[in-house]
């Protein structure tokens, strides 16, 4: 049974999030009230992954991220984000979170992003042995509009990374987690043309649209196309779908902090936190993303 460590110091939202984590699943649910605490039961007893809070006496979620990828960095973290810790949030994923999850979303975003962050860490762990000899990877796939092929998809990268070594272990999750982000935004935002407020409105008529879109023209004949090159050195991802796309222009900065508890720029922000470079192409429907090595792994020479 795999274990969450929830760390706040407020007993309500401690119960708050253990409860969402446990209902339903098969989650080990165990508790700290700060991050010495944390840090001291992970030593004890490492758990499988971390949900923290930021804002904290003693040692803020921030510091106990920068502690973990420091001393534990295939462990992941998924933050908890309120009003009030917009700045503190950006540099926590800078510094190595895997996600994170505002407070006013705990409900519905909570468990799945865990549920997300932890299979990717456990392909990793159990695929990270194959292909070892890898030095380049390119793949180019046009797919269709069913999210079933996302997480095979996924898992077939983290092989890649792993194998030409790109990146460590914890960036590994970080760049997938930003893929799969691009690769949703595509198919439900430009194949099927759904929109954030669909989404985030009731579950089930959403996934009636879905469902209905999926087999029904123009949205079911549009296809996804994704092209990746990896290498030592650096990782192209390009994602491609073939909705009406949207003006870039008129997208809010993700990065402003201000903009950190919008539910809708949740994916952008990721992809432009973990990724070196993203940029859409004039018409909105092709997303780039670059992933460059570590600057010492830059400049060493690569086997031939």
């Amino acid at each position: 049974m795999p274990t969450v460590l929830v760390v706040d110091d407020s007993a309500v939202d401690r119960k708050l999030a253990g409860g969402l984590l446990a209902r339903g699943s098969d989650w080990n649910v165990v508790y700290a009230t700060d991050g010495p605490t944390a840090l001291a039961q992970i030593a004890a007893s490492q758990p499988d992954i971390v949900v923290t809070d930021l804002v904290m006496p003693g040692m803020n979620g921030l510091e106990l991220v920068a502690a973990i990828v420091q001393q534990y960095p295939q462990l992941p973290v998924v933050l908890m984000t309120g009003k009030g810790t917009e700045e503190t949030s950006l540099q926590a994923l800078q510094a190595g979170a895997a996600s994170y999850v505002p407070k006013a979303a705990l409900n519905h975003l909570l468990a799945q992003t865990v549920r997300d962050v932890f299979a990717l860490r456990l392909a990793q762990l159990n695929q990270q042995k194959l292909m070892g000899c890898m030095q380049q990877g390119q793949l180019h796939f046009s797919l269709g509009n069913d999210a079933d092929f996302i997480p095979p998809f996924i898992n077939y990268v983290q092989n890649l990374l792993c194998s030409v070594g790109l990146c460590d272990e914890s960036s590994v999750i970080r760049v997938c987690i930003a893929f799969e982000e691009a690769l949703r935004n595509a198919l439900f935002h430009g194949n099927l043309e759904l929109t954030s407020q669909q989404r985030d409105g009731d579950s089930a008529v959403y996934q009636q649209l879905v469902s209905e879109r999926r087999t029904s023209p123009p949205y079911s004949q549009r296809q996804l196309h994704v092209s990746i090159e990896v290498t030592p050195r650096s990782g192209t991802f390009v994602v491609r779908d073939e909705g009406p796309g949207f003006d870039p222009h008129t997208l809010p900065d993700p990065t402003d902090p201000e903009n950190i508890e919008r539910v809708s720029g949740r994916g952008l922000l990721l992809m432009k936190t973990f990724m070196d470079e993203v940029r859409y192409n004039v018409s909105g429907n092709e997303v780039t993303m670059i992933k460059r090595a570590p600057a010492e792994q830059q400049s060493q020479e690569i086997p031939a």
